[in-house]
């Protein structure tokens, strides 16, 4: 197969050479707030959203969408949700990147009928067939998801089981943890390609909902912007607090 033989192809590579290239491509990842008038070509912004959907999420119930905005009318429109900021205006391209809390249904069925090589195992059926259902429905104002609130604490007593999503709020957070991690994935090859980025959290989620038409259950976590760093592009020195205040180690 295609993966197996990627595989092979990256095992054959020596260690240092793979984990020196990937360091450079996170240490050259920078927030870049001006970009130069240099289209990104559209094959790389293709493989980056190849590349995203790759991101581990939730029991692979992928609930995320990706807007790329690329049109000069519709460009303007996202600029000025994002309140004008250089990063949008100047960018190349625009991804709005949007996480859905209503289609792990969908997806769990797809999960089952698109199962590669078809007939997908007994715990695969039952595990998106039963045990998805029961995790992810929480029902008209959360109702379902209250009493699983009380039967998590009530068998919690007695051993460790998952405690979330019991409620609206909690599939929020589910969505936007997987989305998010494709956001990284996102940044992470454009780089790679040599280009740049700007997460922006900066915007008018409800302009930009209604300039897409995004359904109700939409949020979005971030608009990435996509372009070539202008000289000036990057504000500041990368700056961090020390990694030993937030690694406690046991």
């Amino acid at each position: 197969m295609k993966e197996n033989a990627v595989i092979a192809e990256e095992a054959a590579l020596a260690p240092e050479t793979v984990s020196e290239a990937f360091e450079q491509v996170v240490r050259g990842r920078r927030s870049v707030r001006k970009f130069l008038e240099e289209p990104v070509p559209e094959p790389v912004i293709e493989k980056c959203l190849e590349l995203a959907v790759l991101a581990p999420n939730s029991s692979n119930l992928q609930p995320w969408e990706f807007h790329w905005v690329r049109t000069p009318q519709m460009k303007a429109v996202i600029a000025e949700a994002c309140m004008g900021q250089s990063a949008a205006t100047t960018a190349s391209d625009l991804i709005v990147v949007v996480a859905r809390t209503g289609t792990w249904r969908a997806h769990a069925k797809r999960m089952i009928a698109d199962w590669p090589g078809g007939n997908p195992p007994k715990i695969v059926r039952d595990y998106y067939g039963r045990l998805a259902p029961f995790m992810y429905t929480q029902g008209i104002l959360s109702v379902i998801g209250h009493g699983k609130r009380v039967l998590t604490m009530a068998v919690g007593l007695f051993r460790a089981m998952p405690r979330e999503p019991v409620s609206l709020g909690d599939m929020k957070v589910w969505a936007t943890k997987s989305t998010a991690l494709a956001c990284e994935n996102i940044m992470l090859a454009a780089r790679a390609y040599g280009y740049d980025t700007c997460p922006m959290e900066g915007f008018d989620s409800a302009r930009v909902k209604r300039a897409l038409k995004l359904p109700g259950d939409a949020l979005i976590p971030m608009i990435i912007s996509v372009g070539k760093a202008a000289p000036d592009g990057i504000y500041g020195p990368q700056f961090r607090f020390s990694t030993n205040e937030f690694v406690k180690r046991y």
